[in-house]
């Protein structure tokens, strides 16, 4: 290894200008990222440059004209020696100025090089740093060198001729001038607004400190096999174990990552020759670095690395780039081999992150046709035919033809349209719209609030904002991740659930201390929940099940009944169905607790509302027009998400809650009798006074009697609420000795105390995150202070009344990692959300555990 020995107190002493050795006092929160990464390579005994830090104090102060003792720091590198500045900012994403190379090279450096390496080699070098310097340091415009075309001696003599045209002045010649001025430069040029606008985009706080290197040069070019390359010994893309960089003879920095470069292979690679072949034992040492790096430093390292006459330098050692994919393999593999504990491989992984394992991607180098942006409702992205009705979307289904379904903002009568779909598209609504809850249960890339685009869905017709116009049958798009809709078919990426993730969330869920369930409807939601593990299904929505066209007709002939007796018999019919239903989700969760909603929506939502729909409807029930629309009329309300919806219909028409109960109660025993026994959990929604629950337990126990004595047998089940009502969560202590459990439905909760319309709320809500009316959209992220202050008091209450109660969140905010952490403080039992998002969930919960025991 080179030696690292003191040349001078004045820099050895200086906490701000400090020479890296083993016990330097370097941070990487004083210093930066790359200067403490650098001493921990020169802790390992590798080939390590000399290299000075300048700390985050010293660059602020050259910033200001102060530039520190530049004759010191010249003393630890030999007279002769070339430099480099580059910098060190604390995190490696937040960027800085570019490295500025060669600093030294003059007239008389020149010749000397010339004899030793040749004269085009040593032109090269001060070529370099001459145009450099100009652009960097001097703030030439690059079009004074464009018309330069020469390069080697010509090239440089005519460049120098440009550089003193341009400034009036001779290019410098002294080292320690060359040097301060490049540090100023470069102090200077992380302060500008252009800069730091930059790096507070990728995350940095506004006031984020940089530190500087000042590293001896190794040329890369010269006599025998010399160059500069980086190595890892991983796919950027997928994590996988495989030797992979580039290596350009004869070249400096990071010039053989430039593209249209043609840069070696580094394995033997039959293609062409690679760096194995010119330089074995150089490749061979990398290798070792690379493999001891990734022990010492506990993580996948990309290798920055020049060669010297077939000698390695180490230049410097970054985290490998990654995405997703390459980020949960490396975490799982460091922890295989020992290197981490599987607690911090847990903790490495965004949870955010698993979206793009869970659905399809599009491909990260995909050329992408931006047509507009929307609000990313439901993550993956999806290619597909558009088309603007449900029954197009059936039609397309049947024919085996991907499409995308579009709408101006979809209701309950879509849903069947979005089964058949691959993607869906709304102009209106926001993250717990409609189609946005819908399309996460499915699983289904979805973007709403696309308001920039025209939607003319009578035309049948898209226009996006540049003027383009797309028409049923056109191809597009959705990117349900990053809320862009997309013309054509880019490449995409399938999900990635293989035996590493499914490590992962094996060393999760040993951890976590909170239950996971999904929301699920339908039997294929249910699967997916017990694919992804779920603990159960927290929320059942049982009126989806009613949309189904053979149900839908008879679920209209039940609210045209005009008598009691009439609508009882009418729901007959969709007993055996209701049953089947439940039937198939106790099956599907084996034993696992299943919590069914009864009925919710307004009863209006399942009338046509177009002229046509009506008509249709008339012939279906064999009614004149004029009563079917006279039953429309007295349906319709001002505010229907306010009106006879929920509870109140059980109370009103209890005839809809005694049928799905009885339906309920035939399953457990049916599904009973195949596996171990079930105890559904009966679910009262929009309660919001404790004679709600009275007045429907009643109907409810007496259904159960009546189901057991029929049948000769008895059965277990568990009546519950959901708080959805501020009122719910104040008065849960008078509800709670009514119940088993508590289910706060965050979406009307927050919906309710806001007094804002879920549906319509993304109109505005971007403006308002923007001008800082809320943090975050309160329907995306749980609002801690008021949604959650009455979650505080509705479980405290809840709890005091009657201490084992079930406190749980079935709402979309149950699989937001930030939400997760308001339940789990406040001691609920479970969350409970999309089923796609039960592994988000799962690892969010994990790291709350983890960072507990942590003291985090």
């Amino acid at each position: 290894m080179l030696q690292v020995k003191p040349k001078g107190a004045a820099v050895q002493n200086n906490p701000h200008t400090t020479l890296i050795t083993p016990k330097a006092p370097v941070a990487a929160n004083t210093h930066g990222g790359r200067a403490k990464c650098l001493q921990r390579l020169v802790r390992l005994d590798m080939p390590v440059p000399r290299t000075v830090a300048l700390s985050f104090d010293a660059v602020k102060g050259i910033a200001t004209g102060q530039l520190p003792d530049i004759a010191a720091i010249l003393e630890q590198f030999d007279p002769s020696a070339l430099l480099c500045v580059r910098p060190s900012s604390e995190d490696p994403d937040w960027g800085g100025p570019g490295a500025v190379l060669n600093i030294g090279m003059n007239d008389a450096r020149y010749l000397d090089l010339s004899a030793e390496m040749g004269r085009d080699a040593a032109a090269a070098l001060y070529l370099r740093f001459v145009q450099s310097y100009a652009t960097h340091v001097a703030r030439l415009d690059p079009d004074v060198f464009d018309e330069i075309e020469a390069d080697g001696r010509e090239g440089l003599s005519l460049s120098l001729r440009a550089y003193e045209d341009e400034t009036d002045e001779a290019f410098p010649q002294d080292r320690g001038e060359q040097l301060g001025a490049v540090l100023r430069s470069m102090a200077r040029a992380w302060d500008g607004t252009s800069a730091r606008l930059l790096r507070q985009a990728k995350g940095a706080p506004a006031d984020a400190g940089l530190g500087l290197v000042v590293q001896e040069m190794i040329p890369g070019v010269g006599q025998g096999e010399c160059g500069s390359g980086v190595l890892q010994l991983v796919d950027t893309a997928t994590g996988m174990p495989q030797i992979t960089g580039r290596y350009l003879s004869q070249s400096q920095g990071r010039d053989a990552l430039g593209e249209g470069v043609s840069a070696l292979y580094l394995e033997k690679d039959d293609r062409g020759q690679s760096l194995e072949d010119v330089a074995p034992e150089a490749f061979a040492d990398l290798k070792a670095h690379a493999a001891l790096m990734r022990v010492k430093l506990r993580e996948e390292m990309q290798v920055e690395f020049v060669i010297e006459n077939g000698h390695v330098h180490i230049l410097d050692g970054v985290r490998v780039p990654r995405g997703s994919r390459a980020a949960m393999r490396i975490a799982v593999r460091l922890a295989e081999d020992g290197i981490i504990p599987p607690q911090e491989a847990v903790m490495r992984i965004d949870p955010h992150s698993l979206n793009e394992l869970l659905h399809r991607q599009v491909h990260p180098e995909a050329e992408r046709d931006v047509l507009t942006t929307g609000i990313a409702a439901s993550p993956g992205a999806a290619t597909g035919k558009i088309v603007f009705t449900a029954a197009e979307a059936q039609a397309s289904a049947a024919r085996g033809e991907p499409c995308i379904l579009v709408r101006r903002e979809t209701s309950p009568e879509d849903v069947r349209g979005m089964h058949a779909a691959v993607a869906v598209l709304t102009e209106k609504g926001g993250m717990t719209s409609h189609a946005a809850v819908i399309g996460r249960g499915l699983g289904l890339p979805c973007i709403v609030g696309a308001s920039e685009m025209r939607f003319q869905t009578k035309k049948k017709m898209l226009t996006a904002p540049d003027g383009r116009a797309f028409r049923t049958g056109d191809v597009l798009t959705i990117d349900g991740s990053s809320g862009q809709v997309l013309a054509g078919q880019p490449a995409m990426l399938e999900a990635a659930l293989d035996d590493c993730f499914q490590t992962l969330m094996g060393w999760a869920d040993a951890e976590r201390d909170i239950e996971i369930r999904a929301n699920a409807d339908t039997p294929a939601d249910a699967q997916t929940a017990r694919n992804f593990q779920a603990q159960g299904i927290g929320l059942c929505r049982t009126e989806h099940m009613f949309f189904d066209p053979g149900r839908l007709t008879v679920m209209r002939e039940m609210i045209f009944a005009q008598t009691s007796s009439g609508r009882a018999a009418v729901l007959e019919r969709l007993l055996p169905m209701q049953q089947q239903d439940f039937a198939q989700l106790f099956r599907i969760m084996e034993g696992q607790p299943v919590c069914i909603r009864l009925f919710d929506p307004p009863l209006h939502e399942f009338l046509p509302t177009t002229r046509s729909g009506q008509r249709e409807l008339a012939e279906a029930l064999d009614l004149p027009v004029s009563d079917v629309e006279r039953r429309v009329a007295e349906m319709s309300e001002y505010n229907p998400m306010l009106g006879l919806r929920g509870v109140r219909l059980g109370v009103t028409v209890p005839e809809i809650y005694d049928m799905q109960a009885r339906a309920i109660f035939e399953a457990t025993l049916d599904a009973s009798k195949d596996g171990a026994p079930v105890v559904p959990e009966v679910m009262i929604p929009l309660v919001s006074a404790k004679r709600e629950v009275e007045l429907v337990r009643a109907r409810i126990d007496a259904v159960a009697a009546e189901v057991a004595s029929e049948r000769g047998q008895e059965f277990d089940y568990r009546l519950g609420v959901m708080a959805e009502t501020p009122r719910a969560c104040l008065r849960a202590d008078e509800i709670a000795p009514h119940t088993a459990f508590l289910s706060f439905g965050t979406n009307d909760l927050t919906q309710m105390t806001y007094g804002l319309s879920r549906d319509d709320a993304g109109r505005f809500m971007s403006a308002y995150v923007q001008l800082g009316v809320f943090n975050e959209d309160p329907f995306h992220v749980l609002d801690a202070d008021g949604v959650g202050e009455l979650l505080r008091l509705g479980s405290e209450r809840a709890r005091a009344a009657q201490p084992d109660v079930t406190l749980s969140v079935c709402g979309e905010h149950g699989g937001n990692p930030e939400s997760i952490a308001i339940c789990r403080g406040l001691g609920f039992d479970y969350v409970s959300c999309s089923p796609f998002r039960v592994p988000v969930a799962r690892l969010s919960a994990a790291q709350l555990a983890i960072s507990s025991k942590l003291g985090g």
